[in-house]
């Protein structure tokens, strides 16, 4: 690659970077004004969180790995949750006995365009994490079970909330973990086999390495904000003290390490 397009390639990452971070402030505002606002009016702010999070993702990927990384993540990522969520809800497997009540605006094939890229958001940083907890000296395919549990536990935050707001609802919701009521126990298996397929794929798909320079955008970040408001709102504004205890311990023991690492790499 010549000097010129090495700069030009240098400088677009950036330009992608900055994208990134616009859409991570945007999905922190949102997450907080939908916090404080009422229940029955919350879905824009859903809409925005889920779809400038989802931008922020891609951007995030694009800048550290180049946009074939990017392409990838919402064909496997956007295109497999929607195909996992499309079997899902017409067969019950592998999340369980589930059907969407409508609230979440446009819908193909039975899901709401937002699933898909929910799982977009999510399944970037979640790869990061694992990558950056597996480290050197470790194997590089145990970077594919900790991504998958840093993403499947974030389910136990999620479900709760969205049943609470009636986006959708379990024919069979119990058993439940302790404290987590209306959600199911195959749904958070489900999610574990869906993380585990959709994370090896990307990290075979990716580029090898392990980067966490913030320039490139936002997504470390916005795995740690996502952890730690989402125990404080379960505690604060949702009225769901277990979910928060239950689930800040389960994706503690991603999210914990994972800000211990990053904070050793700024340093």
């Amino acid at each position: 690659m010549s000097p010129v397009a090495q700069v030009q390639r240098a400088l677009g990452a950036r330009v992608v970077g900055v994208m990134g971070w616009v859409a991570g402030v945007a999905v922190v505002l949102a997450q907080i004004v939908y916090s404080m606002t009422d229940p029955g009016d919350r879905l824009p702010t859903t809409v925005l969180s889920v779809v400038a999070f989802a931008v922020a993702s891609v951007c995030d990927a694009a800048a550290r790995f180049g946009a074939r990384t990017a392409v990838l993540l919402v064909l496997v990522a956007g295109g497999g949750g929607l195909v996992a969520e499309t079997v899902g809800v017409h067969t019950g497997f592998p999340f369980g006995d589930y059907r969407y009540t409508g609230t979440l605006g446009a819908e193909l094939l039975g899901v709401p365009v937002l699933v898909p890229l929910a799982w977009v958001m999510m399944a970037w940083p979640a790869l990061l994490v694992g990558r950056a907890l597996a480290g050197a000296g470790r194997p590089p395919w145990v970077a594919v079970p900790i991504g998958a549990g840093a993403l499947a536990s974030w389910d136990v935050f999620l479900d709760p909330q969205m049943v609470d707001a009636g986006h959708w609802v379990w024919a069979h919701p119990s058993p439940g973990l302790p404290g987590v009521a209306d959600v199911p126990l195959t749904n958070f298996a489900g999610w574990l086999l869906v993380a585990l397929l959709m994370l090896l794929l990307l990290h075979r798909a990716t580029p090898p390495g392990t980067d966490l320079d913030l320039r490139a955008g936002p997504a470390p970040l916005l795995y740690l904000w996502t952890y730690g408001s989402s125990v404080w709102a379960h505690a604060a504004f949702f009225d769901r003290p277990w979910v928060s205890l239950v689930a800040g311990v389960l994706m503690g023991l991603t999210a914990l390490p994972f800000a211990v690492v990053l904070w050793r790499t700024l340093r």
